[in-house]
């Protein structure tokens, strides 16, 4: 753990991680039982929940949904940057949650779902530690109330700001709004990956959404093997990068594990701090393989 410790300091991040063993004991973990923000980790759990309602024949996950242009949640890409009516079902924009962190996609999701069923679900699972207060809207306004300024998902707005300044963001407090544990996150992708936090049919959903991802660049860098699968879900926010996946060998091996960091200073575009994510995880999951 000192090699990971010695790159985060080298890369100007703080870490925190959690790895384990889907169908063993082992454990490893760098501040495992620390509150973290999530970010849009916290997609997970609603991805889960939309998939039990669905097993449930609480909802149809295949009814359409027409979407607007000029949805007011923002977002970088995906719904949001979108000039034409579009109708897909509840599937496609769980794809688009997942695969691309859509926050449109997800606002839809979380308003049909309903934060307090989300709730329910992590209580059940004993994840007392796993916050789910608001949508991405919300989360997001309240960052422009506390830097009195509108906030559009842009992080290089921010990157000249003072780090003090960025850390007083009620959004960067994982006790507010999205909060989580490394231990607590890999806990979650275990029971999915063992069909046990929901309906077997619901957890295969949630595996299939999360091996959509697109991003290769945090988490997927470490393990560049073709024949090593990766499934995973980014987060980021000012001073925030997280990636929480489950790594599968040819040889039947399952890994799950959770990343997050905090950087040093605000800016957006450092590409060797999300390749830490990469360089982490893989040697977390290196030191549970060769244990």
């Amino acid at each position: 753990m000192h090699e990971i410790l010695a790159r985060a300091e080298e890369v100007g991040v703080q870490v925190w991680l959690h790895a384990e063993e889907v169908d063993g004991p082992g454990r490893i973990g760098i501040g495992e039982s620390e509150p973290v923000v999530t970010a849009s980790v916290f997609k997970v759990p609603i991805a889960l929940e939309l998939a039990r309602q669905a097993a449930a024949g609480e909802l149809d996950i295949a009814e359409p949904v027409t979407v607007q242009p000029g949805h007011p949640t923002p977002s970088p890409y995906g719904l949001a940057t979108f000039q034409h009516e579009v109708t897909m079902s509840w599937a496609d924009l769980a794809v688009l949650m997942i695969g691309i962190s859509d926050n449109v996609a997800t606002d839809l999701i979380l308003a049909k779902i309903g934060i307090p069923k989300v709730a329910e679900l992590l209580k059940t699972l004993d994840l007392p530690n796993t916050i789910i207060t608001s949508d991405c809207a919300d989360l997001l306004a309240t960052i422009g109330e506390d830097l009195g300024e509108t906030y559009l998902d842009d992080e290089l707005l921010l990157a000249k700001l003072p780090v003090e300044r960025l850390l007083k963001l009620r959004a960067l407090d994982p006790k507010q709004n999205r909060g989580t544990t490394a231990e607590e996150i890999t806990k979650l992708l275990s029971l999915i990956w063992r069909d046990e936090a929901a309906q077997p049919q619901a957890c295969a959903d949630v595996r299939r959404w999360l091996g959509l991802q697109v991003w290769p660049h945090r988490l997927r860098s470490g393990f560049p093997d073709d024949a090593v699968k990766v499934s995973g879900k980014t987060g980021t926010l000012p001073l925030v990068r997280n990636e929480v996946g489950v790594v599968e060998y040819p040889d039947g091996g399952r890994y799950a594990v959770g990343v997050f960091t905090r950087a040093v200073d605000g800016r957006a575009r450092v590409p060797e701090r999300d390749a830490f994510i990469g360089f982490a995880a893989a040697r977390a999951v290196g030191l549970l393989r060769s244990a």
